[in-house]
């Protein structure tokens, strides 16, 4: 089945942070996440990736961190005393999020912001690594190229984990139901696959100056993933 890329308006984008749909979408994200097992396919990644210690990580789209907040448990073993700016435009860490990040032994700064205002007006926020979850699919092609190319910038890694836009994936966006998924949840799920990647979709879009590996594939069953490592002298 040949599913061309088609980007929508997600409900939840639009709803205010406390409606009560609201709320329980961003709980059922949580749970989807964990089906998708995004968590482990970002920790693999990063670990594969990175020697040694990051001193910072700002990660795309936060929502509420606790994706993030996954990730770092899983991490914190072995990377100690680590920044991650959460950037989100409505999303909010919770102060138990915040304090679960301290425990860690990792610190967790918010930064409610649009990402393009970020990049322009943060020129100097030092950040080793970009990760962006269930991200990139909200925009399309040009100001896509615009994000990656302000993200090359900066950093030496990259890490996305997406919707795959294919036929398994859009069939079990529609099963959400059986999860206990809201409505805005199952809208929004077949929606994000629609706007999902496949093949080297993001390599395409990734600056051509510079020295990078890129790495693009499908991981697990749903889901696709984008790697950008900086070679040589390569940004900071």
């Amino acid at each position: 089945m040949s599913l061309p890329r088609r980007l929508e308006a997600e409900w939840l984008d639009h709803l205010p942070p406390g409606d009560s749909r609201a709320i329980r979408s961003r709980r059922d994200l949580r749970r989807i996440n964990a089906v998708m097992l995004h968590a482990g396919i970002v920790v693999r990644l990063l670990t594969r990736h990175v020697a040694g210690t990051p001193r910072a990580i700002l990660d795309l789209g936060s929502g509420d961190g606790t994706f993030m907040l996954a990730v770092a448990r899983r991490l914190a073993p072995r990377w100690r005393d680590v920044t991650v700016m959460l950037l989100d435009r409505q999303g909010i860490p919770s102060e138990k999020t915040r304090a679960d990040f301290a425990a860690l032994g990792w610190r967790a700064e918010p930064v409610s912001a649009d990402v393009f205002d970020f990049f322009d007006r943060s020129p100097d926020a030092a950040a080793d690594i970009v990760t962006a979850n269930l991200f990139l699919h909200h925009f399309e092609p040009a100001p896509l190229a615009q994000l990656l190319a302000k993200a090359a910038q900066r950093i030496r890694l990259f890490v996305a984990c997406e919707p795959r836009r294919a036929t398994f994936p859009l069939i079990s966006s529609k099963l959400l139901w059986a999860l206990g998924c809201n409505d805005v949840t199952r809208h929004d799920a077949v929606v994000s696959v629609h706007a999902g990647f496949r093949g080297r979709e993001l390599s395409e879009l990734w600056p051509a100056n510079g020295n990078w590996t890129l790495q693009e594939r499908p991981a697990g069953l749903f889901s696709h993933c984008f790697i950008a490592q900086a070679t040589g002298t390569n940004p900071p």
